[in-house]
Parts: structure tokens; sequence; C-alpha cells
């Protein structure tokens, strides 16, 4: 439980004086509602407010001017240790969340979340778009404090645990673990939702977590979303498709759908109590050719640019609707401690960590002389089932960041990181080493254990195995994409699971998905979906490789077993007697070489 003072925020809403210079404030106000809004891919650079010329941001901007905003906030180089971090306010390296594919990116199931807060404190609870932090249970977010839960397979759209020909455009979603067909865009989906979400929970406090999936590529946009930008960036557009031109679109589009949300909270009379934060996961994605804000670095460096992010805090009953800059380290694992205090929350009796993050509650309110130094560390290495020492890693403090333990760089002289500093300063290398040296122990030496879905639990009518979530035999060539899949991408992996309970466990093995309805030799025929796409973006669905198999292989533990199959075979069934325990499942397609070739997906029910 953290030590709450006397004097809050909260406390001088609730007891109905608030102070702000000389002048006081006489308010009723209840307990604070909560959005909290992330963009995927969208750098500190992203915004017109933040000096980017070429970017229009017209919602983002005002949010910006009437807001307190966090110059110096840093959160991991990429997704889902992002993500992690700030629902438990503890560093990504301690949640088991390293990496984005591979089961790396579940969320340690002893972690209570930021929504189990919420939840415990008697709030709704609800979360709209992007999670990528476990799809099965107990991994999902209704498993981990969420009430309602919109959103797409886990990681990005076009996964191989994401709904089969996805492409932000008129797409499955999972609506509490059930695939539903929607019409529109992502984007405006997700905030549609959200609304909903809110109109029918206004009444009483909501927490609402709304991380879209944009700009995050593949880019695909409306019709006329490219055209502010076309004849300006098209210098920056390339045969990869990796267009600045849709990137800024779907970053516009996003804007205009905030705009949408608080035209809404105003039109309902909740603006006033409600505390907006916005930030992003990492650094920018598409647009560091274009504008950085003179960092160096972009997502997935551990350079400033790469998890230097926006952050604005925005909540007109505590008088945080002005602009004022703090230019203090701070970070996402502060989000967690920050809201508690803000919001009185309580803590849940199954708590087991201590938060890594520190309130910015003295920050908010002025007293920014009790902040004190610290020290920040992230690593980012998206490949690796353990974390390797000193590679790509960075220690920061105020002043200084370490990068890969042999570069030094002072941030408030060189913010552009230009100069090696370290041969010039060998005690303070010295000294962020060995604050590495302790943190490097804290998290196990870079290790931890897998997180494994349960399996026969009844939280979960069906669990749902996919490549993407298997522990590859290699680490390359790559298995966690629809494309990886439909080109038949050879590596091999092994799914970890627990099994509840005794009893019969019925597995199909496929090589697609069961949404395609395709059987296992075939590859289904090439589409595409609608008329509404970015003229230069065609969107094809299930054009891919033949694999002529004869017969499938699964392994459970020690134990295999084959099935033969005829050419209309969407899958191969199994029904195995299995006693409850840790256990790992590995499929294969067998073809008549004898030649094995990866089954990338396995549905398993009770």
């Amino acid at each position: 439980m953290r030590n709450l003072t006397m004097i809050t925020l909260l406390g001088f809403l609730l007891s109905g004086i608030f102070l702000q210079g000389c002048r006081q404030k006489s308010v009723q106000v209840s307990r604070p509602n909560v959005i909290l809004i992330m963009t995927d891919d969208q750098g500190y650079g992203d915004l017109a407010c933040h000096g980017n010329p070429h970017i229009r941001t017209p919602h983002l901007d005002e949010l910006h001017s009437e807001s307190i905003r966090f110059t110096n906030f840093h959160v991991n180089p990429f997704c889902s240790p992002t993500r992690a971090a700030l629902m438990t306010g503890r560093f990504s390296d301690l949640t088991h969340v390293r990496t984005t594919i591979n089961g790396r990116n579940h969320l340690n199931k002893m972690e209570t979340t930021m929504a189990d807060y919420f939840k415990a404190s008697g709030y709704h609870t609800g979360h709209f778009g992007k999670w990528h932090l476990g799809r099965n249970y107990p991994f999902r977010p209704v498993d981990r404090g969420f009430d309602q839960w919109v959103g797409h397979g886990d990681g990005g759209t076009g996964t191989a645990s994401d709904y089969w020909g996805n492409d932000k455009m008129n797409d499955s979603y999972m609506r509490n673990g059930a695939w539903e067909q929607f019409e529109g865009f992502c984007t405006d989906i997700y905030f549609h939702e959200a609304i909903d979400f809110i109109e029918k929970n206004k009444e009483e406090p909501f927490f609402v977590y709304l991380a879209t999936n944009v700009p995050h590529a593949p880019w695909n946009v409306l019709e006329g979303a490219r055209d502010p930008y076309e004849e300006e960036l098209q210098q920056f557009e390339n045969e990869r498709g990796r267009s600045v031109v849709d990137f800024y679109a779907t970053i516009t589009r996003f804007d205009e759908n905030l705009g949408r949300l608080r035209k809404y909270l105003s039109d309902n009379d909740l603006s006033e109590n409600t505390i907006l934060i916005f930030l992003t996961d990492n650094g920018t994605a598409g647009g560091g050719a274009v504008y950085n804000a003179g960092m160096r670095g972009i997502k997935g460096s551990v350079y400033e640019g790469g998890h230097r992010v926006p952050c604005f805090i925005h909540w007109p009953a505590a008088y945080l609707n002005t602009a004022r800059d703090i230019d203090r380290l701070t970070s996402h694992i502060d989000m967690l401690p920050t809201l508690i205090d803000l919001c009185g929350l309580k803590t849940p009796g199954n708590t087991k960590y201590e938060l890594s993050g520190e309130s910015w509650e003295d920050l908010l309110s002025g007293q920014d002389t009790a902040w004190k130094d610290r020290t920040l560390f992230l690593h980012s290495q998206n490949i690796t089932q353990q974390h390797e020492k000193w590679k790509n890693s960075m220690v920061a403090t105020e002043e200084w960041r370490l990068v890969n333990r042999d570069e030094l760089y002072n941030i408030k002289l060189d913010p552009g990181q230009e100069n090696n500093v370290a041969g010039e300063h060998p005690a303070i290398v010295s000294d962020l080493r060995q604050r590495y040296e302790q943190y490097w122990l804290e998290i196990g030496e870079g290790k931890s254990a897998v997180q494994r879905p349960e399996i026969g639990s009844g939280e979960l009518s069906e669990t749902w195995l996919t490549c993407d979530a298997w522990i590859p035999e290699k680490d390359s060539p790559q298995t966690w994409n629809q494309s990886h899949v439909n080109n038949g991408v050879k590596n091999f992996g092994y799914w970890p699971v627990t099994i509840v309970r005794n009893g019969t466990y019925r597995f199909e093995v496929r090589r697609w998905p069961k949404e395609l309805s395709c059987p296992i030799v075939l590859a289904p025929a090439a589409q595409t979906r609608g008329d509404i796409y970015s003229k230069n973006r065609p969107v094809l669905v299930g054009e891919g490789k033949s694999i002529h198999a004869d017969r499938v292989k699964l392994c459970i533990g020690n134990e295999c077993y084959e099935r033969e199959i005829d050419s209309e075979d969407e899958q191969a069934v199994f029904e195995i007697e299995l006693e409850e325990g840790d256990t790992e499942i590995q499929a294969w397609l067998v073809d008549l070489q004898g030649k094995e070739h990866p089954a990338y997906y396995v549905y398993v029910n009770q």
C-alpha cells in the first residue's frame, strides 16, 4: 500500500477547497474519471505542437495548450514492454515482457494491473484497441481487470493471431474474447466503442484505456486522407510502401477522433472532472526522416528518439488545464503510482510486487523541488528469449545517458547525442555501470520464467495457439505474421501451456486459421476487400504457398501422435487424455517425401 500524504490533489478537491496561487476555489467533486490514450509508433516529433512543420494535428495541439506537458518523459523503445510497464508501474524487465512475439509479450500472470486497481476501487473499466500482452487465459484484458474489451489480435494488424485478412478497414475484432465484424476504419471504431462505453457508465466513475493501433504499419487509410500530404511529402514515398504520407494521414485521422471524444465529453459535462492523458508507446516509426525534434534514433533505438515521447495530462477540476512544462526525468512506470494518488485508488488484495515508478503528485502541484534525481534503465532486444547483458541498453539520469555500456552523453548539453564524452568522465561511467550491474541482478540477470496459457480452466472455451506465440527453435526466419504463414515460412516452435485439470482434450491442428475454411494442402485464392483503400495500397488476402502434406504430427510433452489427412481436410483432430501440469505442445505437417513443415495453428477444447 502506498503511503498517501494528507494533502493531495484529490484531498483538496474532496474537501471542497483547492488553492491556485492566492485564490481559493470551492468545488464539490466526486472521484475523477480517467481516459488514458496511447498511440502506436507516433514519436515526439510527430505533432505540430512539437515543431513539426508538415503534420496537421489541431486537436492534439489544442490539448497540448491546455495540459501539463512532461517534456522529458520516457517509455520503452518498442511496443509490448511499454504496455507492460504502463499497466503495472514496474520496469518491463521485471514483468516477463521482453519482446513483442514468441510468448515473451505475455504479462506475468502474478502482476497487478492498472485496471485491477481501478476495478478494486469501484470504477468501470474498458480497454479499446491494442493490448499486445497475451490473448489466451489468463493474459487477456478481461482477465486483467477490464470489464469491457474491444480489440484486434495480439500484436499488430496482420499478425498470425489477428483475424485473417484484417487490414484496418471493415475488420473483425475481439469483443470480450469473441470475434465480431465491424464496419469502418479501425481508429473510428475504437473511439466509437470507447464513447459508447462512457455513455453507458457516465453516472459512475470510469477508467478507459484507449490504445489505438495507428500509426503503426501496415498503413491503410481512408480515401482522401492522403490528399493534404501527398504533394508536399511525395519525396518520402518508397518502393516498400513505408510511406510518411500514410503515416501522417493516420495520425491526422486519430487527431480528428480525439476532437470528437473531447466534444462528447464537453457536451455531456464530463470534461471538468475527467483526467485525460495522452502519450505514445515508443519513438517514431515513420516520420524520423522528416522531423524528429532534433533527437537521434527512432523506434527500437536506445538513443533518445527511440524512447522520449509526448505525455500530456489535462484535468480542469484540479487546475491542470493551463499549459505548463515539466522537464524532470519521468517515465511510463510513474503513471500508475500517480493515478493511485490522484484518484485515491485502493490496492487490490492480491498485489504481490512493489512499484518501480514514482508519483507525480508533487510535480503536478508545483512542488518540483521535492522531486529527486533518479535512474531509469532500458533494454531493446526484440528477438532473444532472454536478455543479453548490456546489449542495446541505456541508463538514464537527469543529466546523463549511458548507452551500450561504453557511450556517455550529457543530455542537457548534447540533446542530439552527437558527442560521446565517456573518455572525459570515467567516474560517471563507472557509477552508471555500477547502477546497471545492480539492476541486472534485480531483473534476474536477464532471465525470467516462461508464461503459460492455461487450458481447461473453464474461463475460456477454446485456447488458440498461433505461431507468433510459440517458442521458436531458431531466431530466424520469423513466423509471426500472416504473410509468413501465407508463404509457408519454415521455422518450428513449441507452445508452453498449463493443463489445469485432468481430462480429455480435443486438438485441431491446422495450416490455416478457422475463419478461412481452407484445406490444409491448399492455399486460399487471392482476394481484395472493399474499395475504400488508399489508391496505392491494394490489400490481398490469402495468396500463399501450398504444402502438400498427407499426415499431421502432434506432440504433447514426450507423447507424439499422427493422423493421415485427405486433400479436403481443413484440420486433423486428436482427442487425448491429459493430466494436469505444465507441458509443451508442438505440431507438424508431413509431406509425401517425409519432410516436416510447420503447423501454424492449434485449437484446444475440453
